[in-house]
C-alpha cells in the first residue's frame, strides 16, 4: 500500500538525523529490535503461573468386535468404520493439542459404551471440576449417552431466576457420517459442536477456547487510575483480578527511568522503524522508551497480566508507543482506563494470537463505511512475532505538550473483526465483522493518530454500530468468537 500523501509532510527529525544525535551507545543491537522488538520481550514473563486448563475427554463407541458378529448392526457410520484405529489416530493429534497449548487433556483410557460407565465418568466429571469436557462418539445410537452426560453435568440447574450459566463448557466431535439427522440440538450454550471430517484443527480451536476462560479467570490486570492507595478487585463473570494503583506510582516510575542504553536502543527502534518522524524529536522519543520501561516494571513488580491507565491529560507522559510495543509482544494494554476495552484485549490475544485496535467510533456517511481512530495502536497486527504494518512518529492529537505517538497505517483491502464485551447478566459481546478501506493521513482528516475505514457485513447502515472503545483486528474471526461467547453463555450482541 503506498502512502505518498505522507511523504510530503513536514519532518519534525528525520531519522538520520535522530540516530546520529543518539550516538552509538546501542551499537549493532538496535538493529536487532523492531517496533515493539526485543526490548520488551520480557514483559510476559512477569505473568504469575497459571493452572493449565483441564479438560476431561471420553471416546464413545460400543467395541467394534462386538457388533460384527452375525446379527451385529453398526449403524451410523457403518461397518467399514474403524473405531479404535480412528480413536487411535485422534489420540495421537490429540496429545500434540495438548502439549501446544499446554494444557490437560485427561483422557479415558476405554470408550464409554455401558450404562454403567457412563455413570462412573460423570461422577469423575462432578468430583474433579475440569474446566471443560471433549466428547468424541463414534456410533449414531451412542449420542444417547452424550445426551446423558450433557443432561447430568453440562448445565448449572437452581431455582433461581437468573440465566443458567454452562456448568461445563463441553466440545463434542462428530466425524462427518457418524450421525445422521438433525443436529441444532447441540447449537446451544455451553456446547461447541463440531461435525466435520477428522477437522481436529476445530477440536484444537475448542481447546483454545477452554484455554482462553481459563487463563482469563487467572489473570490480573493493573489499573493505574488515581487511587489513593492500592486496592484489588475482582470482575464479574470473568474472575479476572484487578489491581488499582496510584497515578503518582506512574509518574514516579517514569522519573526514576534513567536513559540507560536500554533506554537508547528501544528509541533507536522506534525511530528506525519508523517510516515517517513527523512532529517528535529526540527528547519525546526518548520519554516514549521511558515511559515503556516505567510500564514493564510496574507489570512485573506487580506481577500483572494486562494493564489500563488514566491516559488522559497525562500531559508529556502519554502511554502510546509503550501500549505499542505491549501490544506487539501479546501483552494486552487498554486506553482511558476501559475495562470492558481491556478484557476485550485480553480476550482476543489469548484466543487468536491478533492485538487488537481499541478505537473510538465514527461513521462515513456517504460510503456507509465505520471510522476507528485513537492515539495508539499495535503493529504487529498479523500477531507476535510477524513483521510490523508501516508506522509514523507523531505528537499526541489532543494537547499541545511535546510528545510522541504511532499512527499505525493499516492495509487496505484486510478482513477485520470487531469485538466489545458488554457486562451484564448474562453478559454481552458485541461481534461484527468487515473489510479496511483505507487509512488517512492526518490531516486533512481528523480525530486521533491511528485511523482505519472499514465496512460493516453484518448491518445495513454502518450508524447502527454499538458500543464505545470497541476493538478492531485483522481477520475474520467473528464466527469463532460468537462460538466463544456461545459456550460460555454469553449473549451475541449486533
Amino acid at each position: 500500500m503506498k502512502h505518498s500523501h505522507f511523504e510530503k509532510a513536514p519532518r519534525g527529525c528525520c531519522r538520520r538525523d535522530f540516530l546520529g544525535a543518539m550516538g552509538t551507545a546501542a551499537g549493532g543491537i538496535a538493529l536487532n529490535y523492531t517496533s515493539a522488538g526485543a526490548a520488551t520481550g520480557t514483559a510476559k514473563s512477569a505473568r504469575q503461573k497459571k493452572e493449565p486448563a483441564t479438560v476431561r475427554a471420553a471416546f464413545i463407541y460400543p467395541p467394534s468386535a462386538k457388533l460384527r458378529v452375525p446379527g451385529g448392526w453398526w449403524s451410523w457410520p457403518g461397518n467399514d468404520f474403524d473405531a479404535e484405529g480412528r480413536q487411535a489416530a485422534y489420540t495421537g493429534r490429540l496429545k500434540q493439542i495438548e502439549q501446544k497449548l499446554a494444557i490437560r487433556i485427561l483422557m479415558e483410557k476405554t470408550p464409554l459404551d455401558t450404562q454403567e460407565s457412563v455413570t462412573k465418568f460423570v461422577n469423575q466429571v462432578k468430583d474433579s471440576k475440569p474446566d471443560g469436557l471433549l466428547l468424541i462418539p463414534f456410533k449414531h445410537g451412542h449420542f444417547a449417552q452424550v445426551n446423558r452426560i450433557l443432561g447430568e453435568v453440562g448445565l448449572r440447574t437452581d431455582n433461581s431466576r437468573e440465566p443458567a450459566e454452562p456448568a461445563m463448557p463441553t466440545v463434542i466431535f462428530s466425524c462427518l457420517g457418524v450421525k445422521h439427522g438433525p443436529v441444532k440440538q447441540y447449537k446451544r450454550p455451553g456446547v461447541y459442536f463440531i461435525q466435520s471430517l477428522d477437522n481436529l484443527d476445530a477440536i484444537e480451536y475448542g481447546m483454545r477456547m477452554i484455554k482462553t476462560r481459563r487463563f482469563m479467570s487467572q489473570a490480573r490486570i493493573i489499573s493505574i487510575a488515581g487511587a489513593a492507595e492500592p486496592k484489588e478487585a475482582t470482575v464479574p463473570f470473568w474472575g479476572t483480578r484487578v489491581r488499582v494503583l496510584p497515578l503518582k506510582r506512574f509518574e514516579e516510575e517514569v522519573n526514576r527511568t534513567e536513559i540507560t542504553d536500554e533506554v537508547k536502543q528501544l528509541a533507536r527502534a522506534y525511530a528506525r522503524n519508523a517510516k515517517e518522524i513527523l512532529e517528535p524529536k529526540e527528547p519525546e522519543i526518548l520519554t516514549a522508551a521511558r515511559v515503556h520501561f516505567a510500564n514493564k516494571q510496574i507489570l512485573e513488580a506487580e506481577r500483572g497480566d494486562a494493564i489500563m491507565i488514566d491516559c488522559l491529560r497525562r500531559g508529556r507522559l502519554v502511554p502510546c508507543m509503550s501500549y505499542m510495543s505491549l501490544r506487539d509482544t501479546g501483552v494486552a494494554a487498554g486506553c482511558e482506563n476501559d475495562l470492558s476495552a481491556t478484557l476485550t484485549l485480553m480476550l482476543v490475544q489469548e484466543l487468536f494470537d491478533r492485538p487488537g485496535f481499541q478505537h473510538n467510533p465514527c461513521f462515513e456517511t456517504e460510503a456507509n463505511h465505520y471510522f476507528a481512530s485513537h492515539c495508539t495502536c499495535a503493529s504487529r497486527l498479523f500477531g507476535t512475532g510477524m513483521p510490523s504494518e508501516p508506522y509514523l512518529l507523531r505528537n499526541y492529537g489532543h494537547n499541545n505538550f511535546p510528545t510522541c505517538v504511532p499512527q499505525v497505517l493499516w492495509r487496505e483491502g484486510e478482513d477485520v473483526t470487531m469485538a466489545h464485551y458488554v457486562p451484564g447478566k448474562p453478559p454481552g459481546m458485541l461481534v461484527y465483522s468487515g473489510r479496511t478501506v483505507k487509512s488517512y493521513a492526518m490531516p486533512p482528516v481528523g480525530g486521533c493518530r491511528t485511523n482505519v475505514e472499514i465496512t460493516i457485513n453484518e448491518l445495513d447502515d454502518a450508524c447502527d454500530v454499538k458500543g464505545h472503545h470497541n476493538v478492531v483486528f485483522y481477520g475474520n474471526y467473528a464466527r469463532q468468537l460468537r462460538q466463544f461467547a456461545r459456550l460460555f453463555g454469553m449473549t451475541v450482541m449486533v
